[in-house]
């Protein structure tokens, strides 16, 4: 008898061993034409898998969060079966399922154009028509191996020769078409539906290094409706609208160029809304009681060795020689702050010492990960560490975060996420420093009452953290704040500090970043509010624009004053019709336009234009200077 846990509690008894199909068709009619899996005992299965023994059985749907990874691990044999027909002397190599999509990766001498992916998008809707059973098969290593090498799929044998001794080889058959793959998979091709579409090209490097060979890589998406996937492609061409990197050319923010690969050439206006932001924090860490610290860019490998970084971030790391020494600018502040906290003799009266730092600081990412101001080499963080005793952990963590929630509503920034990561296989200190880190950090996280989710395994080298979540305007997530806690730091740096005892104790380093990189951030916002700033963000918060050169005189003296109440202004008296200043500066955000012709100058007036808006306000000039210096001013919580 195999005894089946249904989740409302109830037990099924079967004679035999029962498949997840079996047990939705005995539940209902509406329930196996929706099964797409089952989780048995907590591990997805196929839905046709034998479940042998007693245990706790699941249906996945379609409205299950398990089941769109799965579609979209189908969506990638389908199309690869779809190349494969189409195009049999290509090599399949790997397809998973990735964030909104998925990808495989093909070994072929002719490149793929886009209109081959017109054609394998069609095949593809062939397959699903077919309604092909797939299924599961274990194979013996040896028979897998030559079976792949005599189809001419060399790649696909060299993942079997790899797979440990130990685990079972198993393939997926679909039609024709075989793969190598763990799954599980819906019971057929049908069941990946009509909701689906190829997207682009890619290079891609076999095993993703740059010593072997280019593959060719196609990207797909797939949803369970027409409406989710209308809806998908709707958030792309929107965020296409909103790319940072555009924009930053459009608005004349910044610009990137190959002679500084993955550094920022920050524009005047860029700039300015750099140092608006940087001004806005400092003013926040000021009044949160940290003090500010600088320190070198370069600095000798010795100290990164003793901090750990050196064997964790090498290859990650510039170097420079000098004088017979290795040194290295600073991929992270934590070892520097470390060495100015050493700098005399520290008393527990001293602790919690908040120490930030705008941090500049290089990391040799590859050039294929670069990505505008989201991924760097140069990049400044907001960087600070927090030396405290284990006492003033939960203190310190909850005054964090009520910091943190308050700095990202002042951006606009009101759904934000949190979790938690705990110890990742290659890590610095022992598990009992790690048990004590990740057992102050529970504790500090449930008494600032914070709702998060475990990311398992994915803490820093040196203690487990948090990181805080933003979702845009288009909905799209971005890890921005940080809160790590580290035990093993002030160890290997000799940080202490004297206790009430009178005896040396080490001190507990909360490292923990609010916006994360100035630059990223930066990028988020852009895209966030389309260019579109609040006024207080805008670099030009308000342009002075004449219709005639009669009020041109008038134009100076409103300038003056706008700037004298602290508005950003600059003033535009060409030769031009003014629906054409109008729009040039609409597309260029400016949030506020003040439009003055001859009579405006005459009673000492303006003209309002807001962004967006269709209408203008006419306004005392003294009314419309007090009124702008209210909404320009930087949110009251600074």
């Amino acid at each position: 008898m195999v005894a089946i846990t249904l989740p409302d509690g109830s037990v099924r008894q079967y004679e035999e061993p029962v498949s997840g199909a079996d047990i939705a068709a005995d539940i209902g009619p509406g329930l196996a034409k929706a099964a797409l899996a089952v989780r048995v005992s907590g591990t997805l299965a196929d839905l046709l898998a034998p479940i042998e023994y007693n245990a706790s059985v699941d249906i996945i749907t379609s409205k299950d969060e398990e089941a769109l990874e799965m579609l979209r691990h189908d969506a990638a044999h389908v199309m690869a079966e779809a190349v494969k027909e189409l195009c049999p002397e290509t090599q399949a190599t790997i397809g998973p399922s990735i964030e909104d999509g998925f990808y495989y990766d093909f070994a072929r001498d002719e490149p793929f154009t886009p209109e081959d992916l017109e054609k394998i998008e069609a095949r593809m809707h062939e397959i699903v028509k077919r309604d092909e059973a797939i299924t599961r098969e274990v194979w013996d290593r040896g028979d897998a191996v030559q079976f792949f090498k005599d189809a001419g799929e060399h790649y696909k044998a060299q993942i079997i020769e790899a797979i440990p001794e130990d685990e079972s080889i198993c393939l997926y058959r679909q039609g024709n078409f075989i793969d190598l793959c763990q799954g599980p998979h819906f019971p057929s091709t049908a069941k990946l539906g009509k909701s689906f579409k190829l997207m682009k090209l890619a290079g891609a490097y076999w095993r993703g290094d740059s010593k072997n060979e280019m593959l060719q890589r196609i990207y797909g998406t797939a949803w369970f409706s027409a409406k989710d996937l209308k809806s998908y492609l709707h958030r792309l061409e929107e965020a296409d609208k909103r790319d940072h990197r555009r924009l930053g050319r459009e608005m004349f923010l910044f610009h990137l160029q190959e002679e500084a690969t993955g550094s920022v050439f920050w524009h005047n206006k860029g700039w300015t809304l750099y140092r608006t932001i940087e001004s806005y924090i400092r003013a926040r860490l000021d009044n949160a009681g940290y003090i500010e610290v600088n320190t070198p860019q370069l600095v000798d490998r010795t100290l990164w060795k003793d901090s750990g970084h050196w064997e964790k971030f090498r290859e990650n790391m510039f170097t420079v020689e000098a004088e017979e020494k290795v040194l290295a600018l600073k991929p992270m502040n934590c070892p520097c702050h470390v060495q100015i906290f050493r700098q005399g003799i520290k008393s527990y009266r001293d602790l919690p010492l908040r120490m930030a730092e705008f941090g500049c600081c290089h990391r040799n990412e590859p050039s294929g990960a670069l990505h505008g101001l989201m991924r760097a080499r140069a990049f400044t963080q907001d960087d600070a560490h927090i030396f405290c005793t284990e006492n003033q952990i939960t203190v310190e963590t909850k005054t964090f975060c009520d910091l943190l929630l308050s700095v990202y509503a002042d951006f606009g920034f009101k759904d934000v996420s949190v979790k938690f990561s705990d110890r990742p296989e290659v890590r610095a200190g022992d598990n009992a420093s790690w048990d004590k880190a990740e057992e102050a950090l529970k504790e500090a996280v449930a008494a600032a009452s914070l709702e998060h989710t475990l990311d398992p395994g994915e803490g820093a080298f040196y203690g487990p953290k948090l990181d805080f979540v933003l979702r845009d305007a288009i909905g799209r997530e971005w890890q921005c704040g940080t809160l790590q806690v580290d035990f093993v730091l002030p160890e290997r740096l000799d940080a202490s500090y004297i206790g009430e005892d009178g005896e040396k104790h080490r001190p507990v380093i909360l490292h923990r970043a609010i916006l994360g990189s100035m630059e990223r951030f930066i990028g988020v916002l852009i895209e966030h509010y389309a260019g579109k700033f609040p006024l207080w963000l805008a670099p030009v918060q308000a342009v002075v624009a004449t219709i005639t050169s009669d009020a041109d005189a008038y134009a100076e003296r409103v300038t003056g004053e706008l700037k004298q109440a602290g508005i950003r202004v600059a003033i535009d008296l060409r030769n031009e019709k003014i629906n054409y200043k109008v729009r040039e500066h609409s597309h260029g955000k400016v949030p506020v336009i003040l439009v003055l012709g001859k009579q405006e100058a005459e009673k000492e007036t303006v003209a309002l234009r807001y962004l967006g808006g269709e209408k203008q306000e006419i306004l005392a000039l003294h009314e419309a200077v007090n009124r702008l210096a209210f909404e320009t001013m930087v949110p009251p919580s600074a």
